[in-house]
C-alpha cells in the first residue's frame, strides 16, 4: 500500500557550498526534502547534482553549510554511519556472487540466522519482482535484472534515504521506461525517501513528487513536475524542461486580478496573475507557449479563442504524435505545434497554409 508523503523534513540542505579548486560545484544550495518523497535533482552535466548527492551520502564534505538527515547533523558522520544507501549508475553488482549473495551482502555482519537471512532476502526479491532468482549468477542477469538486484541490496538495509545516481541510464529506451514505472511503484510501496539524480527531463517529470532544477551549482527552481512544466520561472528553465515556443511582447498593465499583455501576432490579451511565475516590471517581456497548447485548425468550421495564420515548414511524425514547425509572421523562429494523430486526422504537408489556435491561458510570462 502506498505511503503518503509527509510534510516532515527528512533531508535538510542548508547553504551548502562545495568547491573543487576555483570551481564551485555546489554554490549555496538550500533545500528541504520531505519524508517519503520521491525527489529529483535534474540538470545538465556539470551542474552540481551528483556532487550534491555525494555530499548527502558523505562521500564529499561541504566547505560550508550543513546537511541534516532525520533531524541529525551529518557533520563528521562517515558514509557507512549515515541512514542512507546508494544505487550507482554501474549498479556495482559483485560478479562472483549470485543474486541471493549480492542482496544479503550488507546483512552478513548483523549475525542473523540462515533462516532469517533467507527470509529477508526472499521478501526483498519479491518486492523487486525477482522471486525465485536467488541462485542466478550475476553474469546471467540482464541490465534490468541487475538494476533490481542493486535496489534490493540497498533497500534490504532499510535506509531512511535511498540515493539514486542515474540508475537507469544504461538501459535501452523501452526497458528504461518500464523501470521508471516500477521504481516509482516500489518507492510508494516502501515509503522511503528517494533522491534521484538525472539529466533526463522526462524521467524526472514521470517519477518525482518534486524536482530541483540545477544550473551552475545552484537550484534554479524547485517545484512539482506540473508547476515546473506549466510555470517555469525563466527562459532557461523553460527551454530545459521539454519544448517551449518563445514570443517577444510587452507587459502593458499589472492589476491584482489580471495582466494586460501585447503578444506580437497573438494580439492584446488579458491573462491571470499566476501566468507570471515571478514578478516582472511593465515593459518588454518574453512569452512562452508549449507546443501542445497550440492547435492546428484543420477545417474552416474549427474555432479557437485566438487564431493566427501560418505555413508548415517541417513535420516530424512520431506515430502517436506529429510535431509541426510553423512559420508565423512577426515571430522570428518557426513555432512548434504538437498534434495527436487521431483516427482520420491527416498529416499536413510542408508548404501547407493553415491556421493555429490557442487560448490566453496557455501563455506564461518568463523572467
Amino acid at each position: 500500500m502506498a505511503q503518503p508523503v509527509s510534510e516532515k523534513p527528512m533531508v535538510e540542505i542548508k547553504s551548502v557550498v562545495k568547491a573543487f579548486g576555483d570551481v564551485k560545484a555546489v554554490n549555496g544550495v538550500d533545500a528541504v526534502i520531505r519524508e517519503g518523497e520521491f525527489f529529483s535533482l535534474l540538470g545538465p552535466s556539470g551542474c552540481g547534482k551528483t556532487t550534491l548527492l555525494r555530499l548527502i551520502a558523505g562521500f564529499e564534505h561541504p566547505d560550508s553549510g550543513a546537511i541534516v538527515i532525520a533531524g541529525s547533523s551529518m557533520e563528521n558522520v562517515e558514509p557507512n554511519e549515515r541512514p542512507t544507501n546508494m544505487v550507482l549508475q554501474s549498479y556495482a553488482i559483485f560478479p562472483h556472487l549470485n543474486v541471493e549473495e549480492n542482496v544479503a551482502y550488507g546483512l552478513k555482519k548483523q549475525g542473523l540466522s540462515k533462516a532469517d537471512l533467507k527470509a529477508k532476502v526472499d521478501e526483498m526479491l519479491g518486492l523487486v519482482d525477482l522471486k525465485g532468482y536467488n541462485k542466478r549468477p550475476a553474469y546471467a542477469l540482464s541490465g534490468g535484472q541487475r538494476q533490481r538486484v542493486a535496489l534490493a541490496r540497498a533497500l534490504i538495509m532499510k535506509p531512511k534515504v535511498l540515493l539514486l545516481d542515474e540508475p537507469l541510464s544504461a538501459l535501452d529506451k523501452k526497458l528504461r521506461e518500464q523501470m521508471q514505472v516500477e521504481l516509482r511503484s516500489l518507492q510508494r510501496t516502501v515509503g522511503i525517501t528517494f533522491i534521484l539524480v538525472t539529466h533526463d527531463q522526462e524521467e524526472a517529470l514521470t517519477m518525482s513528487d518534486r524536482i530541483a532544477v540545477m544550473f551552475d551549482g545552484q537550484i534554479a527552481q524547485l517545484a512539482s513536475p506540473q508547476d515546473l512544466y506549466r510555470r517555469p520561472k525563466n527562459q532557461r528553465i523553460a527551454s530545459f524542461i521539454g519544448v517551449m515556443n518563445f514570443v517577444q511582447g510587452q507587459l502593458l498593465k499589472i492589476d491584482s486580478d489580471a495582466l494586460d499583455v501585447e503578444a506580437g501576432p497573438i494580439g492584446k490579451v488579458s491573462i491571470a496573475p499566476n501566468q507570471m511565475p515571478v514578478p516582472l516590471p511593465e515593459g518588454a517581456v518574453t512569452i512562452g507557449i508549449r507546443p501542445e497548447m497550440l492547435t492546428i485548425l484543420f477545417n474552416d468550421s474549427d474555432k479557437a479563442e485566438i487564431e493566427v495564420k501560418g505555413e508548415i515548414v517541417e513535420t516530424s511524425y512520431y506515430g502517436d504524435m506529429t510535431y509541426y514547425s510553423v512559420r508565423i509572421d512577426q515571430i522570428d523562429e518557426p513555432v512548434t505545434v504538437s498534434m495527436r494523430n487521431t483516427s482520420g486526422r491527416k498529416v499536413l504537408d510542408i508548404g501547407t497554409k493553415t491556421r493555429i489556435g490557442l487560448g490566453a491561458e496557455s501563455l506564461v510570462l518568463l523572467g
